[in-house]
């Protein structure tokens, strides 16, 4: 579990799955990732595949919970999903999603700030990267303030996306 001033970063559970399902169904949401909004279906074997990445690979994805209301507003974390993307990614990957009411409120920003730090602490790879449709201006911005920079273009599922990059920053002591 991470805390920042305003989110609780902890892992998913059971009853998070409605507010997720809700979050993957928004239009707005989706607008940039994969465009069509997600089946409830869909939403339970992502909620599946998180709690499997810890286990697996030592790291995953987090909820991210609101401080002062508990509601689950989001979820992001770093994955290794083998993507079909080329060229092929060759770090762990950052991805993040918030329900729509806040976006533009600085949660992402603030929550990937969070888990970028603790990868700096845990994660062994030297770099870690994430993808970006290039119109989606509002996740670019949170890249950036979190480190990343674009690193190459490439295509994923037959649309051009950016591929963003961001070396380890050493903790001081």
């Amino acid at each position: 579990m991470l805390e920042t001033p305003r989110l609780i970063l902890r892992g998913h559970r059971r009853a998070d799955f409605a507010a997720c399902a809700a979050m993957w169904a928004d239009p707005d949401v989706v607008r940039h990732i994969g465009g069509r909004p997600f089946t409830a279906e869909e939403s339970w074997s992502r909620l599946l595949r998180y709690a499997g990445l810890w286990p697996l690979l030592g790291f995953g994805y987090w909820a991210a919970i609101d401080r002062a209301n508990g509601d689950f507003i989001g979820e992001l974390g770093f994955a290794e999903f083998r993507r079909d993307i080329d060229p092929p990614l060759d770090a762990p990957e950052i991805g993040w999603a918030f329900v729509s009411r806040v976006h533009g409120r600085g949660f992402a920003s603030e929550a990937v700030g969070a888990i970028v730090e603790w990868a700096d602490r845990h994660l062994a790879a030297a770099r870690t990267a994430c993808i970006i449709g290039p119109g989606n201006a509002a996740s670019v911005r949170v890249a950036e303030k979190a480190g990343y920079r674009a690193a190459r273009r490439a295509t994923y599922k037959a649309a051009p996306t950016v591929v963003f990059a961001r070396s380890r920053v050493t903790p001081s002591a």
